[in-house]
């Protein structure tokens, strides 16, 4: 990413903790980031979330890409400290899932990318959400190889299909309302759906035994 001079703030926010203060800005942008899309999020309504002033954004984290960049990152660290290496994958979608009412301006910013995907090169995440799915994947063939699953599926699909499930009651609410006549937001409904994305793994054979 180009790198912007960085204006230097007005002499009252030089007396803010700057800590607390990208704190305040993060927090802020992951509620609009997570509301919006990175097309959809203005800065200026980012700046007032967290009460501070828009040049401070710009100071702080270089711009609204900067700042997408930043959060990108958290949100991965995220994802590595829910599923360490070694969590059997259906226990990772059941995780995931749950993410969904812990954390839900993370599966909303996810599927936000997706909405506004329009090719690898305008896809700043790329590179790092690839190296952290290979894994999966590595495992799901590692199954095969061992006779776990059948020959004929396919190991990346099969994880894009388990994530789509995984991501449903962030994707997918009005739906569930319809067909599980129930409040797709609700902590009692998130926690028996998560329990169902992990039954539905190991029932395809996507965990060792």
């Amino acid at each position: 990413m180009p790198t912007k001079p960085r204006r230097s703030p007005a002499p009252q926010q030089r007396q803010r903790d700057p800590e607390q203060t990208r704190a305040s800005i993060l927090a802020a942008a992951a509620v609009e980031f997570g509301a919006h899309g990175y097309a959809g999020a203005r800065v200026g309504a980012i700046a007032a979330r967290a009460g501070v002033n828009v040049q401070l954004i710009s100071y702080y984290f270089n711009g609204k890409e900067g700042l997408y960049q930043v959060m990108s990152q958290q949100w991965q660290q995220r994802q590595r400290e829910l599923t360490p290496p070694g969590t059997p994958l259906p226990e990772q979608l059941r995780r995931h899932a749950l993410e969904a009412l812990h954390n839900p301006d993370g599966p909303r910013l996810l599927a936000w990318s997706g909405l506004q995907y329009t090719g690898p090169d305008e896809d700043p995440d790329r590179a790092s959400r690839t190296r952290m799915l290979v894994e999966s994947v590595d495992e799901l063939r590692a199954l095969q190889e061992s006779g776990r699953l059948p020959a004929e599926v396919d190991p990346s699909c099969l994880l894009v299909m388990l994530m789509a499930a995984a991501m449903a009651p962030t994707t997918l609410p009005h739906v569930i309302e319809g067909v599980c006549d129930t409040d797709p937001r609700s902590a009692g409904f998130l926690e028996h759906f998560a329990d169902q994305v992990a039954l539905l793994a190991r029932l395809v054979g996507a965990e060792h035994p």
